[in-house]
């Protein structure tokens, strides 16, 4: 009997190990959530993309893995819809998107919101400027693929008073979930599975101008 249990245990412990190497190559899920926003440890260009799973509008399970790719992909990272910077943010997009698809990349804007907020959580003016555009939006609430790509920190209680506080339901989204928001970041992956360009501002007031990131777009477009 106590043989049988050794062995169960240290089955136990050699797939918990390897569980633990997978998502070790997978992205930086050996890294802890750093404390504050300027701490971040990104991934960087010539890194593997990491593979993660998020959530669609419905709820479904949206399964990122570099190792499928059938086209380069765009990803952008924001806060929430409680965010007026990622608000503006996403309605500028609006003038570099199309040319952006139009080159054969797709673009995924990953949200710390649940998915069910991930457009009502939006101001009235970015839903409308982003509507007809050709984009997939994706719910990072358990902060999965913020993790993965290095870019998760701590969110002070300050922040997190202030989304609970701006209407009802903001409570299941990566802050009040895990007490965690993702850095504002652009990640260029080409077909390969490889970053080949991270933009990542610990201040969440600067973003990537609209042309530096047609210019990212097009380095992955040229070497699909």
């Amino acid at each position: 009997m106590m043989r049988s249990l050794i062995i169960v245990a240290l089955a136990a412990t050699l797939v918990l190990s390897l569980a633990h190497s997978s998502a070790i190559r997978e992205g930086h899920a050996d890294v802890p959530v750093a404390a504050t926003a300027e701490q971040v440890r990104p991934l960087q260009a010539g890194d593997p993309a990491p593979r993660f799973i998020v959530e669609t509008v419905e709820s479904e399970p949206f399964d990122f893995d570099p190792g499928k790719l059938e086209r380069p992909v765009l990803i952008l990272t924001f806060r929430g819809g409680w965010c007026p910077y990622c608000n503006m943010y996403l309605s500028d997009m609006r003038h570099v998107i199309p040319e952006i698809r139009d080159m054969g990349v797709d673009v995924l804007f990953l949200s710390g919101d649940r998915s069910e907020l991930l457009y009502a959580s939006l101001e009235s003016q970015a839903q409308e400027d982003i509507a007809d555009l050709d984009y997939t939006i994706l719910s990072d609430a358990n902060a999965q693929a913020a993790i993965a790509l290095g870019i998760a920190f701590r969110a002070g209680d300050r922040t997190i008073d202030y989304v609970n506080n701006k209407g009802d339901g903001y409570s299941a989204s990566s802050m009040d979930r895990h007490g965690v928001l993702p850095v504002p970041a652009v990640f260029a992956i080409g077909k390969d599975g490889v970053i080949a360009y991270s933009y990542v501002n610990a201040d969440y007031k600067v973003r990537l101008p609209a042309d530096e990131l047609l210019s990212a777009a097009e380095m992955i477009a040229a070497a699909d």
